[in-house]
């Protein structure tokens, strides 16, 4: 039911000073501003490659002033997640009992548990768009849980994913362990949930403190190395993953950009075709 990410949600204190590294090193546009009043938000909209990334700023009382408080800081709040009919995705995730509330085009998703942080999704209409600035498109959000099988087994239910597309992703070097959700076995398009192995690292310390939550999002471009250039420019936080005897001339097979770069959230980006590496299909990797 699901054809892609095409979206994320970012719960900010001020939008237009959260939109600046997006406009700066990634060359988003502004497209829109509105309201979301189910969130109790302020909403600016930027475009991105052919996703959107999506500001809410606290409009009153409501889930983005809970957020914002709770967190203490600007954060990925949901990710979002597109159709070719949002009318059958919606009924669908009104019958699994899920929290669904429609707004405009679209529908806001909470899913809870007893003592569980909420995780928040926004479900779209598919539209296709021209791509904007220097990625492609979003094709990841990375959500934290431990253990990940009860989550896998319900994320697949609310979207009607197909679990035999999915593949199974460890990391000794970052030590997690999990399995991407592949909505198609021939498109990158997944969420990545996995659990921290180690509480020592970046991503174990972030469990350790937020439990169960969005982590991070993932976008293919092919100007990898001039998203490097311009974040070395501005001083950016980032962690660059280029391997030996490649020179710095020539693009990393990936790289991240720090939360504090990007309004409050971390981006990973990886050359085209790159992703395949751990995603099941190393052998569709162009070689460099």
């Amino acid at each position: 039911m699901l054809t892609n990410v095409d979206r994320v949600q970012l719960v900010v204190a001020n939008r237009s000073e959260a939109a600046e590294g997006w406009v700066k090193l990634l060359g988003a546009e502004h497209a829109r501003d509105d309201k979301v009043a189910c969130l109790g938000a302020l909403r600016s909209v930027y475009q991105v490659g052919s996703s959107e990334v999506e500001f809410l700023e606290a409009d009153g009382t409501g889930a983005v002033a809970d957020s914002l408080k709770a967190r203490g800081r600007p954060h990925l709040f949901a990710a979002g997640v597109a159709t070719p009919d949002l009318g059958a995705l919606i009924a669908h995730i009104e019958q699994t009992g899920a929290s669904l509330v429609k707004e405009g085009k679209q529908g806001y998703v909470t899913f809870s548990e007893a003592g569980q942080n909420d995780l928040r999704f926004v479900v779209s209409e598919r539209v296709e768009r021209a791509p904007i600035g220097l990625i492609d498109r979003l094709y990841e959000a990375t959500i934290l849980e431990d253990p990940f099988q009860p989550l896998i087994d319900q994320i697949t239910t609310l979207f009607g994913l197909n679990a035999d597309h999915y593949s199974r992703i460890t990391s000794e070097h970052f030590k997690y362990d999990g399995y991407l959700t592949l909505f198609h076995p021939d498109e990158l398009d997944r969420f990545e949930i996995i659990t921290p192995t180690s509480p020592e690292t970046t991503m174990g310390r972030f469990y350790g403190r937020q439990g169960r939550a969005f982590y991070m999002s993932f976008a293919e471009t092919p100007h990898i190395l001039e998203i490097e250039e311009r974040a070395k420019e501005a001083g950016a936080g980032l962690t660059i993953d280029r391997p030996d005897g490649r020179p710095e001339t020539e693009m990393a097979d990936q790289m991240w950009l720090h939360p504090p770069a990007l309004g409050g959230m971390m981006l990973g980006l990886s050359r085209p075709s790159r992703a395949w590496h751990w995603s099941g299909r190393p052998d569709r990797v162009i070689q460099l």
